[in-house]
């Protein structure tokens, strides 16, 4: 082995001991956004009757998921407009996740990886909103995490989830054409760049402490933003 390959090889393995150790403190670290408070009101937060959200992921993403109640339909009615009624049969929820616009669009399955997605993912890439209406989803599913929440901080989710469009004409979103994954589902431009440092999960991390829940600092992926929650959210 040459003097170069063992140089290379020796800084690969730091990058990848600094990321881990990034990832760890990323984790334990916690962070919270300061919430101001609105003052005692006629019911306290503990007495407020809670509105459940459901946070989803699989092996690289996150998204979060908001009942299908009157005030989250207002809230985007912008995306009934855009052709896909909230308001559909046997509609649920609303799943909400951010992404890089060419990994999200261009690999809806595994069997759909290209090469070009990746490196953008891992570079850089403009943003996407994914919104999908779905029926009934069980909490009790590995890979669904419930957390219920008082109606000032799902009134401030929502507001977070809505900002993250990015406005078209007269501050509209508009949805992308062409894009979507099959009948219950659009995408629409997003704020923001995405890249592997942050992507999706510290989307939904972000969107977390808008909601008034501590996360750690940094949580790129989906098993650490799932632990940050378990060490740092209130019950």
């Amino acid at each position: 082995m040459t003097v170069v390959v063992r140089k290379v090889l020796l800084g690969l393995a730091l990058a990848a001991l600094v990321l881990v150790v990034a990832m760890a403190l990323g984790t334990v670290v916690p962070r919270a956004i300061a919430i101001p408070d609105a003052g005692a009101g006629p019911m306290s937060r503990s007495e407020a009757p809670r509105r459940r959200i459901l946070v989803l992921a699989n092996a690289i993403h996150t998204g979060i998921a908001v009942p299908a109640d009157p005030d989250v339909l207002e809230a985007f009615a912008f995306v009934s407009g855009e052709g896909l009624p909230l308001d559909y049969p046997g509609v649920s929820w609303i799943v909400f996740g951010w992404g890089g616009r060419s990994f999200y669009l261009e690999t809806p399955t595994w069997a759909d990886l290209k090469p070009g997605p990746v490196i953008d993912a891992l570079t850089w890439d403009r943003s996407v909103m994914h919104v999908r209406r779905s029926g009934d989803i069980p909490v009790s599913l590995s890979n669904v995490r419930a957390v219920d929440l008082a109606p000032p901080d799902f009134g401030r989710l929502l507001s977070g989830i809505r900002s993250s469009f990015q406005p078209g004409n007269a501050g509209i979103p508009r949805r992308i054409a062409g894009a979507a994954y099959g009948d219950h589902d659009l995408f629409f431009p997003a704020n923001g760049g995405f890249n592997a440092l942050a992507g999706c999960n510290t989307w939904t991390a972000h969107m977390l402490r808008i909601a008034g829940l501590t996360t750690g600092a940094w949580t790129p992926l989906p098993f650490s933003l799932a632990w940050s929650l378990d060490l740092h959210a209130a019950p």
